[in-house]
């Protein structure tokens, strides 16, 4: 049984004191929350804010990117392990953001992936297709092609213990949201191909939707079989919408 995953990507929002808010808010209301497993996945400068914060609770944290590299002359990247020493357990990897405004290839995010798997974080790898590629039928290949890279990049216990985000460009932001059987038809083709690779590996990785779920849709679709979470943007900034989707999984 694949339990829920409710996780929070801040974007590069936040500040001490907005944050020190936003998390009390979350530890004070978590407890209405049990069935499903809350994220936070914050900037990088303040990690260590989430680690005080949040250390002794059930709420866990991660950051949004991570370098492909473990060290080195890589000005402005962190890597993993930098990471591991703030607590993180999870990291989000190409996230259609990166992918549009840093240039982030497949392959790149798949090498990402890896690297956050060897220090023993679990990546949450964002996939994605625009509208025009929607409107073109190209869903199944465009996302396809964006999971093979990390596939083939992976061995298959690697595998088991990855998290797939998919994340239509067409409803970040935007307000739109995939129906349930939209999400779900896509969700359902992405643990296919993982179960092509690994029947054992499709059974375990959780597949989460990123596409503007909110606590009037997070039901609809936390109810379908192959939707095992969201990747929340604005709304996770608030805690009172952060929870009350966590709460719908129930």
């Amino acid at each position: 049984m694949r339990r829920t995953l409710i996780a929070g990507n801040w974007k590069m929002n936040g500040s001490l004191s907005a944050n020190a808010a936003l998390l009390a808010g979350i530890k004070a209301g978590a407890g209405k929350a049990r069935s499903c497993e809350l994220l936070v996945c914050a900037p990088f400068p303040y990690l260590a804010q989430c680690q005080g914060e949040l250390a002794g609770t059930a709420i866990a944290w991660g950051a949004q990117d991570v370098s492909e590299h473990a060290s080195g002359a890589y000005t402005g990247n962190v890597a993993a392990a930098m990471l591991r020493e703030f607590g993180c357990a999870y990291v989000i990897v190409g996230h259609s953001e990166r992918r549009t405004y840093q240039g982030e290839s497949s392959e790149m995010v798949a090498k990402k992936a890896a690297r956050a798997l060897q220090a023993g974080l679990i990546p949450i790898i964002c996939v994605g297709e625009t509208l025009e590629e929607r409107q073109a039928a190209q869903t199944d290949a465009v996302v396809g092609k964006q999971l093979d890279a990390v596939l083939e990049a992976l061995n298959d216990e690697e595998v088991g213990r990855m998290v797939v985000a998919y994340e239509p460009l067409w409803a970040i932001g935007t307000g739109v949201t995939a129906t349930p059987d939209m999400a779900q038809a896509v969700h359902a083709m992405l643990r296919a191909k993982i179960a092509a690779r690994s029947a054992a590996a499709a059974d375990r990785v959780k597949i989460l939707y990123g596409g503007s779920m909110k606590p009037d849709n997070a039901a609809q679709l936390l109810a379908m079989p192959d939707i095992d979470g969201g990747l929340i943007g604005g709304a996770s900034l608030k805690a009172e919408d952060f929870l009350a989707i966590a709460s719908a999984s129930a």
